[in-house]
């Protein structure tokens, strides 16, 4: 049995846990869970850290941010496949769930919707200095591990980055794309993810949606 590290602290934001696998012009979503950024103590340290949980703890609990929570949890194996820190996470506990008075949004804060709640509203490409200052504890806020296969002929050619995406309204005062994105392809060819992409993974959406 792996030692696991306690911890305990006060919940600063939660997001989606999504895992992004680009393949040149493909790109396919693993919804892995939620990401909880607390301010606590992790292993008796003192820090701001974040922890990755599963589908059915956060059904089950609807952690939020102000809660206070504790319990066990693991290093991550694979930091280029995470966002988070620690993940494994046992023995949740939610100690006080204090009412906390939100400003107006945005940022959004609150219980976050399901997965497949992300899933049908589609993202659009948030630039990472934006993700940074204004929406990192937003619940429409995400930060995504992505896994790039370089050559499909030859999938053990990989490279790994994080990107960031916004689930929220199109119509959010403090939202910037940033630039277009590239994605390396074989025998250094690129691919360009261009505004289109992210027109059409939300044009089912309303401005206010």
């Amino acid at each position: 049995m792996e030692d696991r590290l306690a911890w305990s602290g006060t919940i600063l934001a939660v997001q989606p846990r999504i895992r992004l696998m680009r393949s040149f012009d493909q790109r396919d979503h693993m919804y892995l869970g939620y990401c909880l950024r607390i301010d606590g103590t992790i292993d008796g340290l003192a820090s701001t850290f974040t922890v990755g949980i599963g589908k059915g703890l956060h059904a089950k609990h609807g952690a939020h941010t102000g809660d206070t929570a504790e319990g066990l949890c693991l290093p991550v194996e694979n930091p280029d496949l995470e966002t988070v820190s620690y993940y494994k996470v046992s023995k949740f506990k939610a100690i006080s769930r204090p009412h906390v008075p939100s400003e107006s949004p945005p940022p959004w804060s609150g219980v976050p919707p399901s997965l497949e709640v992300y899933r049908e509203r589609g993202h659009r490409r948030l630039a990472a200095r934006t993700y940074e200052a204004s929406c990192s504890l937003c619940i429409w806020g995400c930060q995504m591990a992505v896994e790039m296969i370089i050559d499909q002929w030859n999938p053990s050619q990989r490279k790994y980055r994080h990107e960031t995406f916004c689930y929220g309204p199109k119509s959010c005062t403090l939202y910037r794309a940033g630039p277009p994105r590239k994605v390396p392809g074989r025998k250094g060819m690129s691919w360009t993810e261009e505004d289109w992409v992210d027109d059409e993974a939300t044009s089912h959406r309303t401005e206010d949606e």
